[in-house]
């Protein structure tokens, strides 16, 4: 079996300080203290750890170019990040290279030394399905090119984030249902080991527990739905259980609107006899009938912090702390999910 290379974010890991440290320790910069250095010194010299760099003058070349690694462009969430991202950038005076990993964390190794190799002056990352490590960003950071990682995040390591409350998000759409008078709530997330998903599922549960109702693990799903025909096989099995659900609340909302077409279709009726929501907002949320309940996911707000941190930290040569900003979601409240309106 290969054995993994080590990487600056294990050391960050071991050592509870940010990747960013790590790398100026390294390079024996003024602003690192000789207790961080040394204890940097002798994790390298205890795991023979190399440095995977590059041209080490590559900084002094300019492009005025920010890289943005994305899964897929055809999803509303991610255009709309793209277009805060450039909206930024384009007012300082800088372009936007766009690539797509596909979800994959082997394209998403090849687009990173790609875009390292274009010079650009800073990174912005969501992550791909699929990435599980994240020494292709080495790179860069042992050069001090600012990388802000946005949505799907690496954890447990200290970097740049831009992330959502995910966690309040699944909350607030959960008990909505429950107050809606649904009782047995279903939930169609995604990879629990993205934080994303792992978070509105956490927040699922919660909002079973403060309302004392049992937790099914029959009416968790954790298939990542990218298409309507996933979304509907998912919703045919969720339907067809000995004990189905009277409410579902869904990660994303090409998941929700499948387990809408699925109901009218077999004659279910939403929401008297299945309540949905949905995550994101997305446009097809109002061409549905019924109109989607969801949360907004303010894309395009995060898409212009992730860029205002790049060129907030490019060319800052001394020690900048890691920083997580979080946006707070809004619970939308359509006909999707409106039992009974004297609910509400």
């Amino acid at each position: 079996m290969k054995k993994k290379k080590l990487t600056i974010y294990d050391i960050a890991k071991e050592l509870s300080i940010s990747p960013s440290t790590v790398s100026r320790a390294l390079k024996d910069h003024p602003g690192i203290g000789k207790k961080t250095k040394k204890a940097v010194l002798r994790v390298v010299k205890r795991t023979g750890y190399k440095p995977n760099a590059l041209a080490a003058g590559l900084r002094s070349n300019k492009t005025n170019t920010i890289g943005v690694i994305i899964s897929e462009i055809n999803r509303p969430f991610i255009s709309s990040l793209i277009s805060g991202i450039e909206t930024t950038a384009s007012k300082a005076g800088y372009n936007v290279i766009i690539t797509q990993s596909h979800d994959s964390q082997d394209k998403e190794i090849a687009i990173a030394q790609s875009l390292y190799a274009s010079r650009v002056e800073g990174l912005v990352v969501s992550l791909a399905m699929g990435t599980e490590d994240y020494g292709h960003f080495d790179q860069f950071m042992l050069n001090d090119f600012p990388v802000v990682f946005v949505d799907r995040v690496p954890e447990k390591v200290n970097l740049d984030k831009v992330v959502i409350d995910n966690f309040n998000a699944g909350f607030k759409a959960t008990e909505h249902l429950i107050q809606q008078g649904c009782r047995r709530v279903a939930h169609l997330g995604g990879a629990q080991r993205r934080n994303v998903y792992r978070e509105r599922q956490d927040g699922y549960l919660a909002a079973l527990r403060k309302y004392q109702l049992d937790i099914d693990e029959d009416l968790i799903c954790n298939t990542y739905v990218t298409s309507a025909k996933e979304g509907y096989k998912v919703s045919e099995q969720m339907m067809n259980r000995k004990l189905p659900p009277d409410g579902i609340f869904a990660a994303n909302d090409t998941a929700a609107v499948s387990v809408i077409q699925y109901a009218k279709q077999v004659g279910l009726s939403v929401p008297d006899q299945l309540a949905v929501v949905g995550f994101n907002d997305d446009p097809i949320s109002l061409i549905i009938d019924p109109a989607l309940s969801t949360v907004s996911h303010p894309a395009v707000e995060m898409g212009k912090i992730a860029a205002q941190q790049i060129l907030n930290d490019k060319g800052n040569e001394g020690f900048v702390a890691a920083r997580t900003t979080v946006l707070e979601t809004e619970l939308i409240i359509r006909a999707s999910s409106l039992r009974n309106s004297k609910l509400n």
